[in-house]
């Protein structure tokens, strides 16, 4: 993880990155957010996920800083969360990957890294910091 860190370039891959990893978010619920589903506040945002059900998820001060750094760099009036970098439209899942991919490319490991990998680190790490396996599950 600390390798991936290392290689992003903006505070865009930064924030894509981080939001990725701290909530353990499925890669379509990532393209369907907009700036308003996430609140600073309680450091938590409400993704739509399978069969269309909403559910809230929370994220770490890391990321909180990162998001903060890319909107406020934002120059555009767009409701997507995450758009791509030289027009302002919503990330596809599959410039979503590519960004990931880009990030791998540049750490020098020979293994590529794909976004469902970082949920299951995300379980991984719940997991090794003593989260009782039905926690991890329902987030």
């Amino acid at each position: 993880m600390e390798y991936l860190r290392e290689a992003f370039c903006n505070s865009f891959e930064n924030a894509l990155f981080e939001f990725m990893y701290s909530t353990g978010c499925r890669i379509g619920e990532i393209v369907l957010l907009d700036k308003e589903s996430i609140s600073l506040e309680s450091r938590s945002a409400i993704v739509r996920g399978k069969g269309d059900k909403e559910r809230e998820v929370y994220f770490n001060m890391r990321y909180e800083i990162w998001l903060r750094r890319y909107l406020e760099e934002r120059m555009d009036t767009n409701r997507a969360l995450f758009i791509t970098e030289r027009t302002p439209r919503r990330l596809s899942i599959a410039q979503m990957r590519y960004v990931i991919k880009r990030i791998s490319s540049r750490t020098g490991i020979n293994k590529s890294i794909h976004p469902h990998q970082l949920r299951h680190s995300y379980g991984t790490h719940m997991l090794n910091n003593g989260a009782p396996l039905e926690v991890i599950q329902n987030l």
